[in-house]
């Protein structure tokens, strides 16, 4: 482990630029969305109008069984990704001790580059690190949407004349952990997103940070310019 500690430092020139190249590109992107989405029309702007209009339905209803259920599908699904993710997680902890075996494979592959121990075991410790990541995402969502549960369970009824502006504020805080508890979900999915990208390290930097590009690109077009996006707009609740 201290060899590929003390690789970091020597790593050639290319490798170090991907290396940069990727990281700005995965966190420029985090940041890029979380600044957008304020304002300006993608998918988590209109997924949070969508949900201000379901929590508003929901503190009408006297039975919120039903909203009740619709939080437990989506914990259910964040609950999937988190446990696959302890699963990849310790299948890259054994890929650290497979690393003879595996640069003999790459061997084989066309414009791979040759790579020593330490390279292979740093970039595992990549992929390790994105998963280790989206796996906290997951958790924390996890933990969000049984807020959320809570939070509408312990939401007033109108028929019990509570203040508008009371109803108003319950509302805005469980429809804005809604889009919190998504917005940490869709991170954890985006690590995945990018582990698909630092899989081209291993055959060499070039196609790391290509796929690094086509990443950011797919990732881009799916939430500011899909045909999804366009019917959720066509159907945009008001503020």
């Amino acid at each position: 482990m201290f060899d590929t500690i003390f690789h970091i430092i020597r790593m050639n020139q290319l490798d170090c630029i991907a290396l940069v190249f990727f990281v700005l590109c995965f966190r420029g992107y985090l940041y890029y969305t979380s600044l957008r989405s304020v304002d300006t029309p993608c998918l988590a702007f209109a997924m949070h109008r969508f949900r201000k209009q379901w929590i508003r339905m929901a503190l009408l209803r006297e039975n919120r069984i039903a909203d009740t259920n619709i939080v437990a599908n989506l914990e259910r699904n964040v609950s999937f990704f988190a446990s696959s993710t302890l699963l990849v997680l310790a299948g890259l902890v054994t890929l650290l001790s497979s690393a003879d075996a595996m640069l003999g494979m790459l061997q084989d592959i066309p414009f791979a580059d040759q790579s020593n121990k330490a390279e292979w075991e740093l970039k595992v410790l990549l992929l390790v690190t994105l998963f280790v990541y989206g796996f906290f995402k997951f958790t924390w969502a996890l933990r969000q949407y049984g807020l959320i549960s809570v939070m509408i369970g312990g939401a007033p009824e109108t028929f019990l004349n509570t203040p508008k502006h009371e109803m108003s504020r319950h509302v805005e805080s469980i429809s804005l952990m809604s889009s919190k508890a998504s917005g940490n979900f869709n991170n954890g999915l985006r690590s995945y997103y990018f582990a698909m990208a630092a899989l081209g390290w291993f055959i060499n930097a070039w196609l790391f940070m290509f796929l690094s590009v086509m990443i950011v690109l797919i990732l881009y077009r799916r939430e500011f310019k899909s045909d999804t996006l366009a019917i959720m707009m066509d159907d945009l609740p008001e503020q």
